[in-house]
């Protein structure tokens, strides 16, 4: 409930101000220092003359204002948000302008629909809630609101210089007219499975920075446009006026269902541009609101609830080893970002040697798995678990698909297709080397193995990963052909003749394809997976299937990666700015000149760092595997690969 008055014209405002049933205050009208008074002579018999524009107010305990001459103080009724002379506030401890106030802050408790959760009691101000109309707080609020604009102006011009220099995806979308990809399709993220039917035309409510008040203030404002977890607001009244229209995170901490403001005792108040555009705001928000969607009264527990994550520092993994790709080793969960996990190599005494990846990646697995399906493992060299380290519980990790493999299966020497996880923009013929338990396979690209086989990586039977011979040239893809292959262009029935090999079946690889809703051209925030501890502005710009083409904006085509729809290395808009991530800016035409170099070198560097293994001898291996390693072999393979199935849309075989 909430005492506070209609805004009506200067030249009609009556004694009586009735209550408002939307928790209105005519904070601007009361504020103006031209403002004629309208109360009882009662009411003006103390007569003050106004206070320098540019006298301070200083704040105590959050709640009074004092005055630097000692002279009475000023607080802000906690329930209606009212700000008026202490002295004239009800009970000892002066935290509610009236005794209604006082009351409705304990017994509070109206939620349900929009106007509903709007409701007060309209009865009109006490007369001690008449004193805060007087003359003289009129010119000490004119003055302090004076005061506070000029401080908010100053903090808007050095922000202003500052923001230019940054990255901002609003900014970025405006102009040039860009689609993102809603948060539906990223149920790895946040709010991703529970995002609702949020959309153009949600109603919020927000603080008002069109206003120059002493308190913090609210007004309601409407979706004009989504990207990812970022809204383009509009605030009520404007109509089609895009002048004040501002971009923020729908998941932040200042956006609220309408009603909110009711609930919590805070003040709306229309933007100061439009304040005089309508004389009954009370019935223009009933017209404007009737009928029209917010969110939902616990939405912002959801965001709180869908950013918990089960995975914590100290706990230990098998992850892909970065430098042997055939391999696993122990890592520690250094720390949790958004779902991402920065793991640490157990025997990295300085703790720099690490790996980034997602909770959900197919890259991590619970300690004990490598041995479990007959996986390469780097045995540590530490003997036992540091102190405060502990092993992941086997139900946090993502679970594949369960395969029946005791009929037709894969076997080994079986040709297929599979995107090389040390060139992601490639797909290449391959062969399947080794068939592991629980349906994971070892493959390597033909014309670039290792005779040791240490540069086999892993992936599952049902990765969207790999494919049926024949899927790259039904669906127009370049297909790589092995290294050194020299009969061009390349055909699968020659070389399988060639070679006098067999393609695996294609009824054995998963078809699914999810209603994953991306499109072409839409954008979103992505995993460098050759570098993947940055996350960079990107594109969707080709879509096959389940399969989709992502392009790292500023950058040449070289640099792009084939995804799974529902890779956990994708993000919506706004994903790095809601979990505090550092989000990559697309490269200007001046940094791509600059760093295309050193951003080659590091491809070059980082491919050498995966492929440095090649240069392993046989009889350094074994001698390795004679110093404690147990000969096993991972799932390797990149962050790309999704725990959903894959899919091709192929003809099958007669």
């Amino acid at each position: 409930m909430e005492n506070t008055k209609d805004l009506t014209e200067h030249s009609s405002r009556s004694e009586g101000n009735r209550g408002d049933s939307f928790g209105m205050f005519d904070g601007y009208d009361s504020c103006s220092e031209d403002t004629s008074s309208s109360s009882s002579s009662e009411e003006s018999e103390e007569e003050v003359a106004p206070l320098p524009s540019n006298l301070p107010i200083i704040k105590n305990n959050g709640q009074v204002y004092t005055y630097p001459d000692g002279k009475s103080g000023m607080a802000t009724c906690e329930m209606c948000g009212m700000v008026g002379v202490r002295d004239a506030f009800y009970s000892k401890t002066k935290r509610f302008c009236s005794v209604s106030c006082s009351r409705s802050y304990s017994s509070n408790s109206k939620k349900a629909s929009i106007l509903a959760r709007l409701q007060v009691t309209g009865k009109p101000p006490t007369k001690k809630a008449k004193v805060l109309q007087k003359q003289p707080l009129v010119a000490k609020l004119a003055a302090y609101a004076q005061y506070q604009a000029t401080l908010q102006n100053q903090a808007k011009t050095k922000s202003a210089a500052v923001s230019t220099e940054g990255f901002n995806w609003g900014n970025y979308i405006n102009s040039n007219s860009f689609i993102a990809a809603p948060v539906t399709c990223f149920k790895h993220a946040p709010m991703g499975t529970c995002w609702g039917d949020i959309s153009e035309n949600v109603r919020v409510e927000v603080p008002n920075t069109d206003c120059s008040l002493p308190t913090k203030v609210f007004w309601i404002a409407g979706v004009v446009k989504l990207a990812g977890y970022n809204a383009l607001l509009r605030y009520e009244g404007f109509e089609n006026d895009s002048g004040l229209d501002f971009w923020c995170s729908i998941c932040g901490s200042d956006i609220h269902p309408v009603g909110w403001c009711a609930a919590s005792g805070k003040p709306l108040v229309p933007p100061r541009t439009i304040q005089h555009k309508y004389t009954n705001w009370k019935a223009f928000l009933v017209k404007r609101l009737t009928g029209a969607k917010t969110l939902p009264p616990d939405f912002s527990q959801k965001v709180s609830e869908s950013m918990q994550y089960p995975f914590k520092p100290c706990m230990r993994v098998e992850v892909v080893d970065k430098r042997h790709l055939c391999r696993t080793r122990v890592a520690v969960v250094e720390s949790v970002i958004g779902g991402r996990l920065r793991l640490v190599y157990e025997e990295s005494e300085d703790r720099t040697d690490d790996f980034w990846c997602h909770m959900h990646s197919p890259l991590i697995h619970h300690i004990g798995w490598s041995r479990s399906i007959g996986h390469r493992f780097k045995r540590s060299d530490i003997t036992k678990k540091q102190d405060g380290h502990f092993d992941t519980p086997p139900h946090l990790f993502a679970k594949v698909k369960e395969v029946d493999q005791s009929g037709e299966w894969f076997k080994e020497g079986m040709k297929l297709e599979a995107i090389d996880p040390l060139n992601l923009s490639t797909i290449c013929v391959a062969t399947i080397r080794k068939v592991l338990a629980d349906g994971f396979l070892m493959i390597g690209i033909d014309g670039s193995e290792a005779a040791d086989g240490s540069d086999w990586f892993c992936y599952h039977a049902t990765s969207p990963s790999i494919f049926p011979v024949g899927f790259c040239e039904i669906n127009m893809i370049e297909l790589t052909p092995p290294r050194g292959y020299t009969k061009l262009p390349f055909k699968w029935f020659d070389y399988l003749r060639e070679t006098g090999s067999i393609a695996a079946p294609v009824k054995l690889f998963n078809k699914d394809v999810p209603n994953h809703g991306f499109r072409v051209g839409m954008k979103l925030e992505a995993v460098d997976l050759m570098e993947p501890r940055l996350i960079c502005v990107a594109t969707v710009t080709r879509i096959i299937h389940r399969l989709l083409r992502i392009h790292f904006d500023g950058w040449e085509e070289e640099y792009d990666q084939w995804v799974d729809c529902e890779s956990p290395d994708l993000y919506p808009v706004g994903w790095c700015q809601l979990t505090g991530y550092q989000l990559q800016p697309p490269a200007s035409q001046s940094s791509r000149e600059s760093q295309s170099g050193s951003s080659k070198q590091k491809k070059k560097t980082k491919s050498q760092q995966y492929k440095g293994h090649k240069k392993m001898t046989t009889l350094q291996l074994k001698e390795e595997l004679i110093d404690g390693e147990d000969y096993s072999f991972l799932q390797g393979a990149s962050d790309q690969e999704s725990n959903g199935s894959a899919n091709f849309y192929i003809k099958q075989e007669p």
